[in-house]
């Protein structure tokens, strides 16, 4: 006779993708530094750093470009 019954086995954790709103958000926790070590560790264990790394592309750019109008507006003053 065989034994069948696995249930004593606990199933595989599948690696999650992050949703936009996690990503956005560890995004912004880095850019201000405020980024805790367990939520970096979850951002670490990620399928992929791309989304990371294009939403910080985005962030940055977006950034310096408001800097820029904001310095432009004001010596236009």
């Amino acid at each position: 006779m065989t034994d069948n019954n696995n249930n004593n086995q606990a199933p595989a954790k599948k690696k999650k993708h992050p949703g936009i709103l996690k990503i956005l958000q560890s995004i912004l926790a880095g850019a201000l530094g405020v980024q805790s070590g367990k939520r970096q560790e979850e951002d670490f264990a990620s399928h992929s750093p791309w989304p990371y790394i294009i939403a910080g592309v985005i962030f940055t750019a977006g950034f310096v470009v408001t800097l820029l109008l904001i310095v432009n507006w004001v010596v236009s003053k």
